[in-house]
Order: structure tokens, then C-alpha cells, then sequence
């Protein structure tokens, strides 16, 4: 599956049915599916089947889709108002014959008001059955045409966050190997305090301090959020490869790449690695406004 940006456009026009049939839709980010339709009077009816068409292809996005049909004059018959032109032709004889009028013209006849029916107003329940049908056949040729758009842009925002991942874990890769992680940078950070404080008193129990300065050194250890940071990184590419559908579940993750983040710079006894838990929460947030984007 790929993956699918949440927004995109589609417009597509066929002739079909007697009638120029047109679809135009526009699609944003949004948390669910939200599809709202402008149709033209006479077309209340496809909403449904049309929205069932939208969730057939989407799972996320605000969608805006409006339609426009025109009725092809040339294959349409305009219906005749008989009894309107016939009386419309007697007066005409008889204002003629009482003052002495030029004849009336077929053509003029016809050209007044209500002698010629427009044919989209006298749709017949199968006419109109059928233009319904190819509507929604239109639409999906639009949707069709939307989707792929959408994964067009879906595939270069893949790409983006690809490298954001990456660098996710090149930082955490900076912090494994700092050289305030070393033992024996750990083993002079623990004997500097524990000098500190017997110079402060003296008479303070030296076993006990260097029991609670290893207890504190065990509390300030980022073993494990490295370890969970290398797992996140692991889920989020397995996501990005699976594709559709996955912004959701992304998002979540973004969650617990912050929540690693803010956990290693509360932890950090050294600048160094302060500066990359900083460098590490940026990243993040970065990755979770590209997520925004994504289906």
C-alpha cells in the first residue's frame, strides 16, 4: 500500500447520459472523514451512494465535492406547450384581422415565453435514473484521479519523514556512544562527589555515600530510553513501509519519541548529552507536523 498525503485536488469532466457531467473535489487534513457535497437541484439522491464511494478510498480527510451537470442541447428534444402555441396562434389571427397586422411568424410564435419546455425540467424518472448513474460513475473516475494524487504527494512526504526517522537515530546512536557514558567517566563523576561531600562533613558514613552516589548514577542511566528509542525507530519504519492508512498510528508514536526525549534530558548529567536530547526533541517535532499531513 502506499502511503497517502491527506491533501489533493481532482477534476474530472465526461460526457455521458445526454449531459456534460463534471466533478470537482478538494481535499485537506482532518482527524476522520468529513465529506461535504454542493449538488445541483434534482441530485439530492446520489449523496449517499456518493459518500459510500468516498469511504471506499479514503479512511481520513475533510473533503470538499461539487458537481455540475449540463444537459447537452443537441441530444435532448425540447417539448412543444401545443395548447399554449395554438392559442397563442389564434389571438395572433385575430388581432391580424382586427387591425390589420402583419402575419405572425412560426418562429416568432415559438420564441415567447412558456411555448418551448426546457428539457432539464422534464426529466422523465428513467432519464434521470440514468444521468444519476453516470454521476456516480464520473465520480469515481475522480476519486480515482484523487488518490492518486494524493499518493504523489504522499510519496515525497514519505521521503521526508524517512529521513526524519533517520535522524532520530543517529542521535540516539550520539548519545550510546558519548564519552560521558563511559565507566570510568561514570566511576571519576561518582568519586568527584563523593569527595565533595566528605570535604562538606567530614564525619558522613564514605560506604553509605558511595552506596547512594551509585544508587543516583543507576537513576541518571538512559540505557533504557536509548533501548525504546531504537524500538520506536523500528515501528515508525515499519509503518512508513506499509503505507496507507498509518498517519493515525504515527502520530501515537510522535508521543512516545516526545515522551523518550524529555526523559533523557530530565536524566542527562552531562552537557553533551543534554544537547543532543534537545537536538533529539526538535527532530520530533518536526516529524510531528509532517504527520499531520499524512493519510
Amino acid at each position: 500500500m502506499s502511503l497517502q498525503s491527506m491533501t489533493g485536488f481532482a477534476r474530472h469532466l465526461r460526457n455521458d447520459a445526454g449531459a456534460q457531467i463534471s466533478w470537482e473535489i478538494k481535499s485537506v487534513n482532518g482527524k476522520g472523514l468529513d465529506v461535504r457535497f454542493r449538488l445541483p437541484t434534482g441530485f439530492e439522491a446520489v449523496e449517499q451512494k456518493a459518500r459510500a464511494l468516498f469511504g471506499q478510498r479514503f479512511k481520513r480527510g475533510n473533503f470538499q465535492a461539487a458537481l455540475t451537470v449540463t444537459r447537452n442541447a443537441g441530444d435532448a428534444k425540447a417539448l412543444i406547450n401545443e395548447p399554449l402555441l395554438k392559442e397563442l396562434a389564434r389571438i395572433a389571427a385575430q388581432l391580424r384581422e382586427d387591425f390589420k397586422l402583419a402575419p405572425s411568424t412560426p418562429e416568432g410564435l415559438m420564441a415567447l415565453r412558456g411555448v418551448l419546455e426546457a428539457p432539464q425540467d422534464v426529466l422523465s424518472p428513467e432519464d434521470q435514473a440514468e444521468v444519476e448513474e453516470a454521476v456516480l460513475a464520473v465520480l469515481d473516475e475522480t476519486l480515482l484521479q484523487l488518490e492518486h494524487n494524493r499518493q504523489i504527494e504522499g510519496k515525497a512526504l514519505g521521503d521526508i519523514l524517512s529521513a526524519q526517522v533517520d535522524a532520530v537515530e543517529l542521535l540516539t546512536q550520539q548519545a550510546r556512544r558519548d564519552p560521558s557514558r563511559t565507566l570510568d567517566a561514570v566511576r571519576a563523576r561518582l568519586a568527584a562527589q563523593v569527595a565533595l561531600l566528605l570535604d562538606a562533613s567530614p564525619a558522613l558514613d564514605e560506604a553509605r555515600l558511595h552506596m547512594e552516589a551509585a544508587f543516583l548514577a543507576t537513576k541518571a542511566d538512559i540505557q533504557e530510553e536509548l533501548d525504546r528509542l531504537d524500538m520506536h525507530v523500528a515501528a515508525a519504519r515499519t509503518l512508513l513501509r506499509d503505507g496507507n492508512g498509518v498517519g493515525r498510528k504515527l502520530d501515537f508514536l510522535t508521543q512516545e519519541f516526545n515522551r523518550e526525549a524529555n526523559t533523557l534530558c530530565s536524566k542527562a548529567n552531562a552537557a553533551s548529552i543534554t544537547s543532543i536530547g534537545l537536538d533529539l526533541k526538535a527532530v520530533v517535532d518536526q516529524l510531528r507536523e509532517q504527520i499531520q499531513n499524512l493519510e
